[in-house]
């Protein structure tokens, strides 16, 4: 008998993972609109860890990657976290993109993808990939660093008059003078620092500004934000059309490829012509309008902050600081100040109930002791 001809012996192998595709150039601009549980198809070359995060609260199946998941230039934890969720990576040549369309129906096998009957090559992205890039991103740290810093410092010497002069002011109906600020950007550990400052937000009422995505972290949290700021590419409609004040950061020559989209929308903005990133005009924003405190949550403050943004330096952010000096604060400095009112309580009751305990049991120590010693100077005095 030939058993290599019964169907039980020659079947295919099942796939690893099968679905519907969402293809996205952008990944941010992807995400603004990702149904829940799709197989997303990027171009993301080194997924940083806030990628990574918003992939995972979308519940994606899996990632087919067009470029270097890592490249191993700078250690990023992103692609760490995906396969840490159970969420698959594979990697293939850019010219899948074309073929992978959204809403198209894929097989993803070993080492191959099908989509309507063609084949694509493709190689699984394991934690020893990430480990070995990882390393290798390690050892040539100190020399990237090198280099981060002097870019940093020549562009900081190219716009030291650009942020020492005064920036023409967009018109706002949202008032900041004298008033404290709270600055959203969806950093790294931006969940984390949104629930910090509760009881900041409670207690102090601050003007809230979302910095593009920011907006739409705020309103998650149960926020409305009074102004959103940024290139529009990231923030949703639903943030858009919230009723907050909307500025378009806009290069210095005064153009604004974010205005585009809020036509499209019928929506108003002002322009805000400003160098260095979004998160650097919400910040001059609100010093030129005379914050009074101005507080960062998911704010870019280090290297690996940077290269994940694709910016080889920050020389406009370290003038931007400079600049505002003692009155930026972020709130992970804050959270120690603003405890949630509830537990201060319940600290200052059970420290008070303590102490009366405490003066209770001395008050019955000292008459016991009083009595004892009566008892023994009766008896030295022959009273008993």
């Amino acid at each position: 008998m030939n058993w290599s001809s019964l169907s039980l012996f020659t079947s295919k192998p099942l796939p690893l993972c099968k679905g519907k595709v969402s293809a996205g150039e952008i990944t941010k601009v992807l995400l603004r609109k990702l149904p829940i549980g799709r197989i997303v198809v990027l171009q993301h070359r080194d997924i940083d860890e806030v990628i990574a995060q918003e992939l995972i609260d979308h519940k994606v199946k899996a990632i087919i990657n067009c470029r270097e998941t890592m490249s191993g230039t700078y250690p990023t934890q992103g692609p760490l976290l995906l396969l840490q969720h159970n969420i698959p990576i594979w990697d293939a040549d850019l010219s899948a993109f074309d073929i992978l369309v959204t809403d198209s129906d894929i097989a993803i096998y070993e080492e191959s993808i099908v989509c309507k009957e063609q084949v694509i090559a493709c190689k699984a992205f394991k934690r020893e990939d990430w480990l070995h890039l990882h390393q290798l991103a390690n050892a040539q740290a100190e020399h990237l660093l090198d280099q981060f810093i002097e870019n940093t410092l020549t562009y900081a010497i190219r716009e030291k008059k650009a942020v020492m002069s005064p920036i023409p002011q967009p018109s706002l109906r949202t008032d900041l003078e004298g008033k404290h600020v709270m600055i959203v950007s969806r950093g790294k550990g931006y969940k984390k620092d949104l629930l910090a400052a509760k009881a900041f937000i409670q207690q102090v009422r601050p003007i809230l500004i979302g910095v593009d995505g920011g907006a739409d972290a705020l309103m998650e949290s149960g926020y409305q934000p009074h102004i959103i700021i940024g290139d529009m590419d990231s923030v949703t409609d639903q943030a858009l059309y919230s009723g907050a004040d909307l500025i378009v950061h806009a290069y210095t020559d005064g153009q604004a490829p974010g205005m585009a989209r809020i036509v499209e929308l019928g929506l108003h903005a002002q322009i805000f012509p400003c160098f260095g990133t979004s998160e650097d005009a919400a910040l001059l924003l609100a010093f030129e309008n005379r914050a009074e405190w101005l507080v960062t949550v998911g704010a870019h403050t280090h290297m690996i902050d940077f290269m994940e943004k694709g910016r080889g330096g920050m020389g406009s952010t370290l003038l931007v600081r400079m600049k505002i000096g003692a009155r930026l604060v972020d709130i992970k400095s804050m959270e120690l100040l603003y405890q949630p009112p509830s537990l201060h309580g319940k600290e200052a009751w059970m420290t008070v109930l303590l102490s009366l305990l405490f003066v209770g049991l001395a008050l019955l120590q000292t008459r016991w002791i009083a009595k004892q010693i009566s008892h023994v100077v009766g008896k030295l005095g022959g009273v008993e």
